[in-house]
């Protein structure tokens, strides 16, 4: 039989355990990725998908609390999937985990819902971190994200252009302090705010 579900009668219960969907098209991957999951002592891996439609389909089955998502899937964009699914479910922690490292890459899935972005050559304590992090509802950029992000947005506003013109300056001010590292209640703290009102705008973004 298959590994799924919490131990029965388990005092800890499945409420504390991490349930998490596994999205990449190489099958090492993949299976890595899940192997070295699994070994974490309060994460459940559910289910694994090679592309969006399985994504999709693997997700609706399982309801996970986290999607590892790789945004290069063969014939489909992990972006669109990530939309798509946290369209379904606002309340899925979609974690990003890519070998693309772009700006562009970083701020798609950032609009598109996903609260965590990493990339592959992620430590795994770094991996664990960051699960843990997401499923707790909190928004996370890798270290080298977390700079590069910070570059980003400064280096927007010393060329005078307006980063992401759409978003109003507290939307922006969120997202700048996103891309320094903090997390919602140092932003919520900082920008005197309820920490769900600063969910509400790093999901509205």
């Amino acid at each position: 039989g298959s590994p799924v579900g919490a131990v029965p009668g388990s005092a800890s219960g499945a409420r504390d355990t991490i349930r998490v969907v596994v999205v990449d098209d190489h099958p090492v991957f993949r299976i890595g990725m899940s192997a070295l999951l699994r070994s974490l002592p309060d994460v459940e891996v559910v289910g694994e998908a090679a592309d969006g439609d399985e994504a999709l389909a693997v997700v609706a089955e399982h309801a996970p609390d986290v999607v590892l998502m790789d945004l290069d899937l063969a014939g489909d964009s992990g972006v669109e999937t990530t939309r798509e699914l946290c369209r379904r479910d606002p309340t899925l922690g979609v974690l990003v985990i890519t070998m693309l490292g772009d700006d562009d890459s970083l701020f798609a899935s950032i609009r598109a819902g996903a609260r965590g972005f990493l990339l592959k050559g992620a430590s795994p304590d770094e991996v664990a971190r960051a699960v843990r992090s997401v499923a707790n509802g909190d928004f996370l950029l890798g270290p080298q994200l977390a700079q590069r992000g910070a570059l980003y947005l400064s280096g927007a506003r010393t060329r005078g252009t307006v980063p992401f013109p759409e978003l109003t300056d507290r939307e922006r001010e969120v997202v700048g302090l996103v891309a320094r590292g903090y997390d919602n209640a140092t932003i919520a703290r900082r920008l005197v705010l309820s920490t769900k009102t600063v969910r509400n705008y790093v999901y509205g973004v």
